[in-house]
């Protein structure tokens, strides 16, 4: 997915956002939401009613060779992965640094009604040329964000976003799952002076408008991942300028109580930097304790939509 540059406004918030964006976010209208109960980091909501669905986010640290050699084997990953399914009756996952073929046989392995889709990471450099980045390992297939869910998977689209010019390239993967009536938007934000041409550009507040503009044509649409960003609170944040005030008044945060901004930390040096937002009725958040990755996953539950079906079409894994 090549990126296109945009004049005006958007261009000269990039560059100068932190003192072009000040005033904006002063205007922005805090609603207020029924709060979402969480439960105690690491214990797993456990079973969902039938009018419930659960939702989770997770960086598996996949990648070894991103500084996570010591966050554990695949195996390891995997059976986090297991448990974080069991215990909290997930039954869609938006995953990003994850390795393709370790998708897949988390996929077989699970058993024939989960699904997955992947799309993987890209350097590109200063001619425009793209090279999918390779997992270490024998076998392990390319780097990447995906989806995983215990049903079929429909209407997969990469939605297109601002992306550096020369560097990595993530990216925004939506689809809808019809057996638990949602739409999931699976969001891999760049980080700050990931533009080896352009160090001091900042893609993250294009990237955010991009995802919530393709959360807000369905309002069944659960949508999060890995930010790489905190949220939008504290007058040191140099950061809260990127957030469209969109994120907590039309949808809200996983753990969103009221005016509130701020969630327990999903890293271990102690940040919040992976979310999941929706428009739906929230029932449950939870922040889950693994050995196997730098990060935490986050696991939100809802209110099923009157139409979806309770019970899982099996198709086969691609």
């Amino acid at each position: 997915m090549q990126m296109h540059k945009e004049a005006g406004w958007r261009s000269f918030r990039r560059r100068f956002g932190r003192t072009a964006t000040a005033l904006g976010l002063l205007t922005v209208v805090a609603c207020t939401s029924a709060q979402a109960p969480a439960s105690v980091a690491g214990a797993g909501l456990g079973p969902a009613k039938p009018d419930e669905v659960s939702v989770a986010t997770w960086n598996m640290c996949g990648v070894r060779q991103w500084s996570c050699e010591r966050t554990g084997s695949p195996k390891d990953k995997f059976q986090q992965l297991r448990e974080l399914i069991g215990d909290s009756d997930v039954r869609v996952l938006l995953l990003q640094e994850v390795c393709s073929e370790d998708l897949s046989s988390s996929a077989a392995r699970l058993g024939p009604e989960w699904n997955t889709v992947f799309e993987p990471y890209a350097n590109v450099d200063s001619a425009g040329t793209r090279t999918a980045v390779e997992c270490t390992g024998q076998g392990r297939g390319q780097a990447g964000f995906g989806l995983l869910a215990a049903s079929r998977l429909e209407d997969v689209e990469v939605i297109p976003t601002e992306q550096p010019t020369v560097g990595l390239h993530r990216g925004i993967l939506c689809a809808r799952v019809p057996a638990q009536g949602l739409r999931v938007c699976n969001a891999h934000l760049s980080l700050r002076e990931s533009d080896d041409e352009h160090p001091d550009w900042d893609f993250r507040d294009d990237q955010l408008s991009s995802l919530v503009a393709a959360a807000s044509t369905d309002d069944r649409t659960v949508f999060g991942g890995d930010f790489n960003s905190p949220p939008p609170v504290g007058d040191r944040n140099k950061s809260a300028w990127i957030w469209p005030s969109e994120a907590y008044t039309t949808f809200r945060e996983c753990e969103q109580k009221g005016r509130s901004r701020t969630g327990r930390p999903t890293h271990t040096d102690g940040s919040k930097i992976d979310y999941l937002f929706t428009a739906l009725p929230r029932t449950g958040c939870d922040v889950v304790d693994t050995g196997a990755s730098d990060h935490r996953p986050l696991v939100i539950r809802v209110n099923r939509p009157a139409e979806a079906s309770a019970t899982p079409q099996v198709s086969t894994s691609r």
